[in-house]
């Protein structure tokens, strides 16, 4: 399983994770985005953490 995580440091509430994938991503009234969930069935998430303007967007594998 992946760990994902959003650096709300750099983060420039553009929306596209969310967009692209709103079962994990949501963008809150503070205008960053925030992880909702750590996995989707729907979509390759490192595409999506690839898609981010700023590079906010980590993915990586958890250990066990």
């Amino acid at each position: 399983m992946s760990k994902v995580s959003v650096d709300i440091s750099t983060c420039v509430g553009c929306a596209l994770c969310e967009q692209s994938c709103p079962e994990v991503f949501e963008v809150k009234g503070d205008g960053l985005a925030y992880v909702k969930m750590q996995f989707c069935s729907m979509h390759n998430l490192q595409e999506v953490a690839e898609q981010c303007p700023v590079n906010s967007i980590k993915v990586s594998e958890s250990l066990k």
